[in-house]
């Protein structure tokens, strides 16, 4: 920030994503198309780069060349300020090993806090869709004095499990307690069916995660983690207080999709996701041009629906062709639906193609999927979960180029 205090923005993408499969079957998980036209890690970095942090090494290592391919063709920033974006993958810098954890990625890319110094270090997940503006934590952040700030969320207390819960102590805002998916937590004072949830969003004084990090690498029964290991450690120290995500606000946001955030790291998540993206009143609107997501943009002819197409609640990307019926779904650059074809509730992803007569509904088909004419797709659940991926929800997925029975 020019004139204010020095941020690094540190996105650890080199997470697996098995539960995310077929689609991380060839790329890593911030790597996979979300909305049409967005990578999952175009949600984190445009949040920080609208927030004026400049100056972001992503954190990569599994299966991630479309990852690092992305983030160096599409986040190009001015050199001339010296801001920048750059995929930073698994350098073995400590020895002939990958990443133990989030913590030990940290750890083994020290050389980029060294270069850099900064007064504060904005450590961020690569694979959730949400907006936010970093720049109201890190005013917390200073005005308490923290050590660390972890972005919290509110969320059902049956879902606790699914994530790091904070127990805020009796101020609000220093954390008495960081529990790792926890079972039965404890839930919040004003309202015991609820429970913060971390939203793996981190805001460090860099001092302090350079100290947490040596203790944590020289301890033998660490995972080396930032929400199992770093978390509880700077909490027990009485250096850690919770950010509330529900009072931040950024520009050109609607009553509807204020406080949005989901971790899509299931099939039935992402998919919901998208479900969430194609109402007249969106959970999550994309047309915020206030706090716009970046991406990459193709060079494409724009959206045909032909004669005979029908096309509604759906978001459709530059370069469809719809001759076919589309209702409320998501498809990314250079899908053909043909003639007759019926798609329903679903995500296409680039170049898939459905045939005359073909049938999909329910489905989540990576790109370059080839649906033959009359076909179909999440009509036989029972047929198409021996054939494809079936969620537990019911969302059959089909991977990169998979053929079609």
């Amino acid at each position: 920030m020019r004139g204010g205090p020095s941020v690094l923005g540190i996105v650890l993408a080199g997470g697996a994503g098995k539960r995310l499969m077929p689609l991380t079957a060839d790329r890593a998980k911030p790597a996979v198309t979300f909305g049409g036209t967005y990578r999952l890690v175009d949600f984190v970095l445009s949040n920080l780069v609208n927030g004026d942090i400049l100056r972001i090494c992503v954190l990569t290592q599994y299966k991630s060349h479309s990852l690092d391919r992305h983030v160096s063709t599409t986040w190009r920033m001015s050199s001339l300020l010296g801001n920048y974006v750059t995929p930073v993958p698994a350098q073995q810098r400590l020895g002939p090993r990958w990443y133990l954890g989030s913590a030990d990625a940290i750890l083994q890319s020290l050389n980029l806090v060294y270069d850099e110094r900064p007064d504060y270090i904005a450590v961020f997940g690569a694979d959730h869709v949400y907006r936010m503006d970093p720049r109201q934590m890190l005013a917390q952040h200073i005005e308490h004095g923290a050590g660390v700030t972890v972005a919290g969320i509110k969320v059902p207390k049956a879902d606790a499990a699914s994530f790091g819960v904070i127990t805020p102590a009796s101020d609000g805002v220093r954390v008495e307690r960081f529990l790792e998916k926890p079972t039965d937590p404890p839930g919040l004072p004003d309202n015991p069916n609820r429970v913060f949830a971390s939203m793996g969003n981190y805001l460090f004084t860099t001092k302090v995660l350079l100290d947490a990090l040596q203790e944590d690498a020289e301890d033998p029964h660490s995972v080396h983690d930032m929400g199992g290991s770093i978390l509880p450690r700077l909490t027990g120290q009485g250096l850690a207080q919770v950010y509330d995500f529900d009072t931040n606000h950024v520009p050109g946001e609607t009553v509807s999709d204020h406080g949005y955030w989901r971790d899509v790291g299931t099939l039935d998540a992402y998919y919901d996701a998208h479900m969430d993206l194609i109402s007249d009143q969106p959970a999550f609107s994309l047309y915020n041009r206030r706090w716009p997501i970046y991406t990459h943009q193709n060079n494409m002819p724009p959206a045909k629906i032909a004669a005979g197409g029908i096309v509604g609640e759906s978001v459709v990307s530059p370069g469809c062709v719809i001759r076919g019926q589309v209702t409320r779904s998501v498809l990314s650059p250079g899908v053909v639906v043909d003639a007759g074809a019926v798609v329903q509730e679903s995500v296409l992803h680039d170049n898939v193609r459905i045939g005359r007569g073909a049938i999909v509904r329910g489905a989540v088909l990576d790109k370059n999927v080839d649906v033959p004419p009359g076909a179909t797709i999440g009509v036989n659940p029972g047929r198409d979960g021996e054939l494809y991926t079936r969620s537990a929800g019911g969302v059959i997925a089909l991977g990169k180029g998979q053929r079609v029975l």
